[in-house]
């Protein structure tokens, strides 16, 4: 891979991990302000902070997933191995990683490793 794509995709994983970051911080804060919140009177509103606070978890639980992801991704271009298929060692394609820059594999072994019983 060219040293100007590894550039490419390195700013784009660090402003994605940023973004990541303030959407987990401004989701803290508002699971901290509905937990703290005293203007929850009846069942329905409980019923429904309490399906919120759950659909706020699952999506902080998947941008923590994806921040663990992008900052594999970036320790690999510091270490050089960058865009490599974790499986098969082949380089992953472009088009690839310019959807989901953090891949592990390329497109042949994502489709093997997902048919594979975990």
């Amino acid at each position: 891979m060219r040293e100007n794509d590894i550039r490419f995709f390195k700013q784009m994983l660090e402003e994605r991990r940023e973004q990541i970051l303030k959407n987990i911080e401004g989701s803290s804060k508002e699971l901290d302000e509905l937990h703290e919140s005293h203007d929850v009177m009846d069942e329905g509103d409980i019923a429904s902070v309490s399906a919120d606070n759950l659909i706020n978890e699952e999506i902080m639980a998947s941008q923590q997933k994806e921040l663990e992801e992008i900052d594999e991704a970036l320790g690999k271009i510091s270490q050089g191995v960058y865009g490599v298929c974790e499986m098969c060692e082949e380089p992953i394609g472009m088009q690839r990683l310019k959807v989901k820059p953090f891949a592990k594999y390329c497109i042949t072994c994502r489709q093997i490793a997902e048919k594979s019983p975990a």
